[in-house]
């Protein structure tokens, strides 16, 4: 009787560990304390993409450990998407650690990070490249003075955060004593300097960008249109956000001109390309009811839970799915590293 060999298991074509950092469900005053941080199953189903790619994964969570585990664990590449642990510096901590031991990730630098999260400097050298922005101030404390120039309405939020943290339904102010209990009350809560800036009365829009150079893909603007607006204002706050099927419809490609939606475009990829972003990352506008367009803010780490982030959502609607959108990230950065693609 001829034996045949038992057929063997294909060789893994990289050794990916994912960098994270994992809601707990810890109990805290602050009602949003982990907004930015993901869920387990987010972990997972970017855990199972990068496996069905033919990779063997790594889940290294960025907690007090993760230096002497990057130490022991063989990478091939690092997909990170850690959030980080304290201060205006957090999303480049992994970063750095990384750079750290010269393991190659994916996504924008810890420079790119810092500037990016530090919503005013952000703005300061957006404004180096001509793109239009709300008039803003950053506020440290309560006895401060506004800026007498600065015109009502103005919406307030911690100048460090991102996922609408510290953004709640009545986030905009008519007038000075309602800006001044808004301010009082997140100085205190959030312990950081707080971003006011004119609100832009209009629509609301935001654009993914993924790859690099000659290879990058910018998305069809996306609008967040409010169809129950519990502000007044139509923001997309914390509160939103947790429960958009309620208050919101996205919409892409977008309802609107083709002048505009390429002036948004062009105002996106500049952005990205002056603050060296890379491989992937989002970006929100307003449109002025006069058809101005504002830049608002960057997040080059933005969530990739599938089925409700925007990231994943857009790319969905322009018809890329989220196995090729986690498999174009890891390509980008694997041909940033002259490494072969998946």
């Amino acid at each position: 009787m001829i034996k045949l060999e038992k057929e063997s298991e294909p060789i893994p074509l990289y050794t990916i560990g994912i960098t994270y950092n994992v809601k707990k469900g810890l109990q805290s005053d602050v009602e949003d304390e982990e907004a930015e941080y993901d869920s387990l199953d987010t972990v997972l189903a970017i855990k199972n993409t990068i496996e069905d790619l033919g990779c063997n994964v790594e889940l290294l969570e960025a907690d007090d450990y993760l230096f002497d585990r990057l130490k022991d664990t063989n990478l091939d590449m690092v997909f990170n998407i850690a959030e980080g642990r304290l201060g205006r510096g957090r999303e480049a901590q992994v970063p750095s650690i990384l750079n750290f031991f010269n393991i190659p990730f994916t996504g924008s630098d810890e420079t790119t990070l810092c500037v990016a999260l530090d919503k005013a400097l952000c703005k300061r050298i957006i404004a180096t490249a001509k793109v239009r922005t709300p008039k803003y101030q950053e506020i440290s404390n309560i006895s401060q003075k506004v800026n007498s120039k600065l015109k009502f309405p103005m919406i307030i939020k911690p100048n460090a955060e991102g996922s609408s943290k510290g953004i709640t339904d009545v986030a905009v102010a008519d007038n000075m004593d309602m800006l001044n209990s808004i301010l009082n009350k997140n100085l205190q809560k959030y312990n950081q300097p707080m971003l006011i800036e004119e609100f832009i009365r209009g629509r609301e829009f935001t654009i993914g960008i993924l790859g690099n150079g000659g290879d990058v893909k910018v998305f069809s603007p996306m609008e967040i249109s409010y169809k129950n607006d519990c502000s007044g204002y139509g923001i997309y706050s914390y509160n939103v956000k947790c429960n958009y099927k309620d208050y919101i419809e996205y919409i892409c490609p977008a309802r609107i001109n083709g002048c505009i939606a390429d002036k948004m475009t062009h105002a996106a990829l500049k952005i990205y390309n002056t603050l060296k972003c890379r491989d992937f990352s989002r970006i929100d506008f307003r449109l002025a009811q006069d058809g101005t367009i504002y830049f608002i803010e960057i997040n080059p780490l933005p969530g990739l839970t599938p089925g409700y982030s925007d990231y994943p959502m857009l790319a969905s609607m322009c018809g890329m799915d989220y196995k090729s959108l986690i498999k174009g990230i890891l390509n980008s950065a694997l041909k940033r590293y002259n490494m072969r693609g998946l």
